[in-house]
């Protein structure tokens, strides 16, 4: 073969492409080709092997190209195989950095946290671990005068159970497993149901599940919970934050209707609990402590307790003997007349304290409050009707004060009186009757009473029963109390100027009725009505009342002789002779009068009523009984009279008032015709009489 030419001196040779090159003169390296130059070789390159010792390892592509022989080569093109790794020191260099930095980090927040931020992390913590709990207050009793609780509080414990705890109970295991989880449960329940008064198998299932807090019973006593506790169920508990007081009321519907009652909320509903809610509420307490994840109190974290303060005890005047006995003595009296309802009110005639404010119907206040219907509220404060002829004391008592009458003037009855557009009659036909003003009112006569009233000008009448109490609230101060009825005289119409003057055509309540006669019974002064005599505080400091300040309404005479007149009424020649009491003076008033029904906006039905006092000639007690609606006969004598001898009966004992042993004093209640007419003073139709 011929050997290749050399290029011209000072050219480059251009290698040869494998194309161009013929299949022949490629030879391997050592078969007689061209050497090339040995290029030096890096540190790292691997040695060639000697002769036997096995294959030459395969060599790295070289960083240059061969551009023919002996000739510079170029760079070749580096794969991501061959890019040098970083060096062992670079790596823990950037490791170093990188914590180092962490580091920092964590350690500046540590600075702030345990250094500026130190106070405010803590109370946040704080915050988390500590719970606050309502210490309730206990609300006040209630409390009679003869010392009988009406209405107190007790606590009311609310029991929980952690379900995931119960089931450890006698197992001696602190997790559960399925085999000894349902016979825990079920000893549990067993030991349970009594105390809690659920039934064992509900209860079991209350236990079971996973649940860490599940309300067991809310009304449970602290007696009862002792029991609970003493027996050492895992998981049951008390939640000290739901505990509450409960309101009871021992008397039950003796005295629901005067007491009142309160909601499940603790609000009061009405009656006494409303009128002295301030007195009775306290001031709640506030117990302060850490507690675990679990709930539990951390024995050594701090705690701080501020006590509540229980309300005040208030002492009422009422006796809760009388209260009870006039309570079930009205209601037998409207059964047994088929009544709708009453009221029967008894007072301390000196002081004007209410001894006793009964009502029917009435409600328990345990399981009544909250049912549709159930009458709440106490028909002697809140319920108006037409007195009838108890208001005719009122008249009589002005014109003896203005001193138009006297008891002993004569007054001409006759069977009919026609006045403007009306005729006006008596309880019964009778002939023309020649009585007194004494007599006028013991036989309770409408007719006669009218003669009366018409020796007063209307606004001179109407000024004595403002006088007596009408139109205005008692002064008790009772939730719901009505002011009743009374009309402006300037307003009277013809027939309405007669027809007040019998107690028709105004409107009072049972309370301001038996005030009319307590006036009179104290010589004249009115006392206004009292309800709370004292308060105690916790601590046992004890604040009374003031006593009411009385007001003159009329004379000691005027009284006197209208005392007198009344016990004409319970005199064989009254209309109430079934209210005397042996061996006492009774002085009393019957009443009849239109029963005026909103429900159906007129007058239907009567109501009867008796209010008097005793002893007559030294009085101590007014009981007034009144009865709405009863069934004929329907007459106060007959239908109220009854009650009131059966109460104050019982009032005189109860109270321990003596009889004064005296004699009650003759009046003369019917005159000779002939002298009634020669009489100047006499009282008849069709005389003109003077007015003052």
């Amino acid at each position: 073969m011929t050997a290749p030419k050399k290029p011209p001196q000072g050219t480059r040779a251009r290698p040869a492409r494998p194309a161009e090159r013929p299949a022949a003169s490629r030879r391997p390296a050592g078969a007689g080709a061209p050497q090339r130059k040995p290029v030096a070789q890096k540190a790292s390159a691997r040695p060639t092997p000697r002769s036997g010792q096995g294959p030459a390892p395969r060599r790295r592509p070289s960083t240059t190209r061969a551009t023919g022989s002996g000739g510079p080569r170029r760079p070749a093109a580096r794969t991501a195989r061959d890019q040098p790794g970083p060096s062992p020191r670079r790596r823990m260099r950037a490791l170093t950095v990188a914590t180092v930095f962490v580091l920092s980090i964590f350690g500046a927040q540590l600075v702030r946290i345990q250094g500026f931020d130190a106070s405010a992390v803590a109370a946040e913590a704080e915050s988390d671990r500590v719970t606050a709990q309502i210490l309730p207050a206990m609300r006040g009793q209630i409390v009679s005068a003869d010392g009988t609780v009406l209405a107190s509080s007790v606590v009311r414990e609310v029991v929980v159970a952690n379900q995931q705890a119960v089931c450890t109970f006698r197992t001696k295991k602190s997790t559960c497993a399925p085999e000894t989880s349902a016979a825990a449960v079920r000893q549990a329940a067993e030991k349970l149901s009594p105390l809690l008064g659920t039934p064992e198998d509900q209860l079991v299932t209350q236990l079971t599940g996973t649940s860490k807090y599940r309300i067991l019973s809310k009304d449970v006593t602290p007696l009862t919970w002792n029991k609970i506790a003493k027996l050492g169920i895992p998981g049951i508990d008390r939640d000290r934050r739901e505990t509450r007081s409960e309101r009871t009321y021992p008397q039950g519907t003796t005295s629901a209707a005067l007491v009142g009652y309160v909601t499940d909320d603790g609000r009061p509903g009405g009656g006494v609990e409303l009128m002295v809610d301030k007195q009775l509420q306290g001031t709640p307490g506030k117990l302060t402590f850490e507690q675990g994840q679990d709930g539990t109190a951390i024995p050594s974290g701090q705690s701080t307790t501020t006590p509540a303060v229980d309300g005040r005890d208030v002492h009422l005047t009422v006796n809760s003997s009388l209260q009870w006995y006039a309570q079930n003595a009205l209601a037998q009296r409207i059964k047994e007349t088929k009544a709708t309802a009453g009221t029967v009110v008894i007072m301390n005639a000196k002081t004007g304290d209410l001894l006793s404010v009964a009502s029917y119907p009435t409600f328990d206040p345990d399981t009544d409050v909250g049912k549709k219907g159930a009458q709440l509220d106490n028909k002697a404060f809140s319920d108006v009707f037409e007195p009838g002829s108890t208001a005719k004391i009122m008249t009589m008592a002005a014109a003896l004060e203005e001193k138009t009458v006297t008891p002993s003037t004569p007054v001409v009855i006759p069977n009919r009186l026609p006045r403007y557009d009306q005729r006006f009659k008596d309880s019964h036909e009778h002939p023309t009757q020649y009585r007194t003003v004494a007599g006028t009112l013991a036989e309770s006569s409408n007719i006669g009473t009218i003669l009366v009233s018409e020796t007063l000008k209307p606004a001179t009448l109407e000024r004595y029963f403002r006088k007596f109490g009408l139109g205005s609230k008692s002064g008790v101060g009772y939730p719901g109390e009505s002011g009743g009825l009374l009309p402006k005289s300037s307003t009277w119409s013809g027939t309405q100027r007669a027809t007040v003057a019998f107690g028709q055509g105004i409107s009072v309540t049972a309370i301001q009725a038996a005030s009319v006669f307590q006036t009179i019974a104290n010589g004249g002064v009115r006392v206004a009505p009292r309800l709370v005599d004292s308060t105690t505080e916790a601590d046992g400091t004890e604040k009374v009342m003031p006593a009411s300040k009385g007001t003159r309404i009329v004379s000691e005479q005027t009284a006197a002789d209208v005392g007198k007149m009344l016990e004409g009424v319970v005199s064989p020649d009254g209309t109430a002779e079934e209210a005397q009491i042996p061996g006492y003076r009774i002085a009393g008033k019957t009443g009849t009068a239109e029963f005026y029904d909103d429900k159906v906006g007129k007058y239907r039905g009567k109501t009867a009523s008796f209010i008097g006092y005793a002893p007559a000639d030294d009085p101590q007690v007014v009981v007034a009984v009144i009865v709405q609606k009863p069934t004929y006969p329907f007459f106060g004598g007959y239908v109220a009279g009854p009650v009131f001898k059966d109460v104050m009966t019982y009032a005189l004992q109860e109270l321990k008032i003596p009889p004064t042993g005296k004699k009650a004093q003759h009046l003369t209640l019917e005159v000779d015709p002939k002298e009634a007419l020669a009489d100047p003073d006499v009282l008849r139709d069709g005389k003109k009489q003077p007015r003052r």
